[in-house]
């Protein structure tokens, strides 16, 4: 994705971020990240979530779903940003109608946080837990020949029915009843006593073409179900791609997940100028050297970088093991107070290091931000493009175990 710096800067204007993202001066940008830095009293990696742009990114959605219920995919730890930080804000917001996760342990998780709102496993029930997971309202994912087996002695232990969404296979050949099997299946699911249905879901390939054959399988379904009066309960289909490319998915209700969380699902170009979404997160952490090459001098592993003439570096105390991408080394930037410091030899378990260049620029203790929406070089569209990965795979990865601090 280009996003040009005046681009990002009109986005920030408008979304009324920018006077936090940027100071008057540079002077004054650099002593707010020391300032942070210094309360935070640590030299971890961290990643700041922030409830205005997860504010923004969902009244964006909304506006595009035409108002429609929003059912928050916190998949993956809430795409990166944490499973129980990121649903505790997005649950006060009245556009988002429930959560969907695919793990049990996930979805459980999100009613000892206290959330009440609908909750969605699109996984597989593990017997283990089905019991608990009907007791405490969450709504099951019904595809296996075997639904009715599987699922009425759960309810019947818990004392009241299972709530279910039907999970049908259109083509995407990986969750779900395949359509064709579909119809008389739902009829005996729906007939259980012992079992609710709620609502009714499918899974986009993403393909742009067959996208379109799988919307008319799942609607031509849908239609058979309903003229035989088999109950369907909320239909939903698009996910944050289908939010942006397919409005006559939207049904009941929309299914996003990294929209929510500020980054473009395919086509960002194309998908900013319909909705412009921010990055509700940034990944920081600190510079713990700052050294001095000499000409001929090298740095990590195999010898990547060699100086070509004296030189200062930096190293920040964040590596791949930390989420962040090994491929950084393939044009990725890091913004340390007000400037760009290109990522250089190569990307180990714990740290990495930056060229700071002629002049030492940059202390101990300054905090570096790798991905965020502080600058569109670090956009994580942009990152991603740069690096030559996915989008998913930088959030996605983001370490569960570092610290994450709302602001």
């Amino acid at each position: 994705m280009n996003l040009s710096r005046r681009s990002f800067f009109q986005l920030a204007l408008l979304s009324g971020l920018a006077p936090r993202l940027w100071g008057s001066s540079p002077a004054v940008a650099k002593r707010r990240v020391r300032v942070l830095s210094r309360k935070r009293r640590t030299v971890d990696p961290w990643i700041e979530i922030s409830k205005d742009a997860l504010r923004h990114n969902t009244q964006q959605v909304s506006r595009l779903a035409g108002g429609r219920p929003i059912l928050a995919v916190v998949k993956n730890n809430a795409y990166g940003l944490g499973l129980e930080n990121a649903s505790s804000i997005l649950a006060k917001f009245p556009e988002i109608g429930g959560f969907a996760a695919v793990k049990a342990s996930s979805c459980l998780k999100l009613r000892e946080k206290g959330i009440s709102k609908p909750v969605l496993l699109m996984g597989l029930t593990p017997n283990e837990h089905g019991i608990e997971l009907i007791r405490h309202d969450i709504q099951l994912s019904a595809y296996t020949p075997d639904a009715v087996e599987r699922l009425t002695p759960l309810a019947r232990k818990a004392g009241k029915p299972a709530s279910v969404h039907f999970y049908l296979d259109t083509g995407m050949g990986r969750m779900g009843m395949p359509y064709r099997k579909a119809l008389p299946w739902m009829k005996t699911v729906a007939s259980s006593p012992l079992i609710s249905v709620e609502g009714t879901f499918m899974a986009f390939t993403e393909d742009q073409e067959f996208d379109l054959e799988q919307l008319e399988r799942f609607k031509d379904l849908l239609g058979k179900a309903q003229s035989d009066r088999v109950p369907t309960g909320r239909i939903h289909a698009a996910s944050s791609n289908g939010l942006y490319h397919l409005p006559e998915a939207h049904f009941d209700m929309v299914r996003p997940g990294i929209a929510l969380f500020g980054a473009y699902p395919s086509r960002p170009d194309e998908e900013r100028g319909k909705a412009a979404l921010i990055p509700a997160f940034s990944l920081k952490t600190s510079v713990v050297r700052v050294a001095r090459l000499e000409k001929g001098d090298s740095v990590s592993y195999g010898r990547n970088y060699i100086a070509e003439k004296p030189t200062w570096v930096a190293t920040l105390s964040i590596g791949h093991g930390d989420g962040y991408a090994r491929k950084a080394v393939d044009g990725a930037e890091v913004l340390i107070g007000d400037k760009l410091y290109p990522v250089i030899g190569a990307v180990s378990a714990s740290h990495t290091l930056v060229e700071v260049g002629d002049d030492k620029t940059v202390d101990v203790g300054d905090t570096a931000t790798l991905i965020g929406p502080e600058h569109p070089a670090i956009h994580p569209n942009n990152f991603a493009d740069t690096v030559g990965v996915s989008v998913y795979d930088v959030l996605m990865h983001m370490n569960p175990d570092l610290d994450r601090v709302v602001i």
